[in-house]
């Protein structure tokens, strides 16, 4: 008589086979049902009403620290409207007299009218932009792409002079525009420009050039397109984002500055918005207060307006240098 049990190749018998494992299944579900009820609770989400009360919560500090951030812009623009002897009486910032005629007396309260100083900024402001855009482009192309001797010390060179404070240098660059003639002009403010002295906007370039794929110089050079060619109708194009950060950074740091200004322009009629502005308090006589916001408000409008139309192009050239 036959046993009726089969074998598996490795000799062992099918039918105990299947025991072992309904054995194991049945461990298994012993075990399971051997947890908790808490181990077997799912995890509880959040509801929408929760959500809405955590939003809730964020915006309101959201909006506590913009208000304290633009506090002293709200009190200056009030201070604007208020009398010169109300101005440090009254605290806060809640008006209960209009003054507009601190912008009529501060337009003409100066030996030229306000617009005068604003041409002038308008003067240096594009005349800086135009020659950061060409000479710091240019310079950034030849780091980026040119294979030159003491390529590399002359880029750290350059980098460190981003860490060398304008005082520094302040005193021989006045000793050398002085000899040139140039004291008393808009030349000490716009000439270092076009020698590409702004090393930061030559670095931002630089690391942008560098994302730009090499195979489109390849094959523009295949095409018989050298150095320049490459750069005017293949880099210059695909460094818009680079190019506007360079130009939304030169308004605002020109635009803004004071130190040297204040020691290249000496007469009333170079002055610039920051020395008009410095121009109506008077140590020994009496301030016009009210005039000198009145037009801290009028020279703020260009910066406002600047940042608002152009912050999506400094984001994305920001974003895409690597300066984030």
């Amino acid at each position: 008589m036959t046993d009726s049990t089969t074998t598996t190749p490795s000799g062992a018998p099918a039918k105990s086979r299947a025991e072992a494992q309904k054995a194991d299944a049945t461990a298994a579900l012993a075990g399971a049902s051997s947890l908790t009820s808490e181990d077997r609770a799912p995890m509880k989400s959040t509801t929408p009403t929760q959500r809405a009360v955590k939003a809730t919560v964020k915006h309101i500090l959201m909006i506590l620290a913009s208000l304290a951030m633009i506090y002293p812009l709200l009190w200056m623009l009030v201070s604007s409207l208020r009398p010169n002897e109300a101005i440090f009486r009254e605290p806060g910032i809640l008006l209960t007299t209009l003054e507009f005629n601190n912008y009529v007396q501060g337009w003409n309260a100066l030996s030229h009218p306000f617009s005068h100083f604003l041409w002038n900024s308008a003067i240096v402001v594009f005349a800086s932009i135009l020659a950061n855009l060409i000479a710091c482009s240019m310079a950034a192309y030849a780091f980026a792409r040119l294979d030159f001797k003491f390529k590399v010390p002359m880029f750290a060179a350059m980098l460190l002079t981003i860490m060398l404070p304008v005082h520094v240098v302040i005193i021989p660059q006045y000793i050398l525009f002085s000899n040139l003639g140039w004291v008393n002009t808009f030349l000490p403010l716009i000439v270092p420009k076009i020698l590409a002295t702004d090393s930061f906007f030559i670095f931002l370039m630089v690391q942008f050039i560098r994302g730009i794929p090499k195979d489109l110089d390849e094959a523009a050079r295949i095409d018989g397109a050298g150095h320049i060619r490459i750069f005017f109708q293949v880099i210059l194009p695909l460094m818009v984002p680079a190019l506007a950060t360079t130009t939304i950074f030169t308004f605002m740091w020109t635009w803004n500055d004071f130190f040297s200004q204040l020691i290249f322009l000496t007469s009333p009629d170079m002055y610039t918005v920051p020395l008009a502005l410095r121009a109506f308090i008077d140590s020994t006589g009496e301030s016009n207060w009210g005039g000198m916001f009145a037009m801290s408000i009028i020279s703020i409008l260009p910066l406002f307006l600047i940042f608002l139309f152009g912050q999506r192009f400094l984001i994305k050239g920001m974003a895409t240098t690597g300066i984030k």
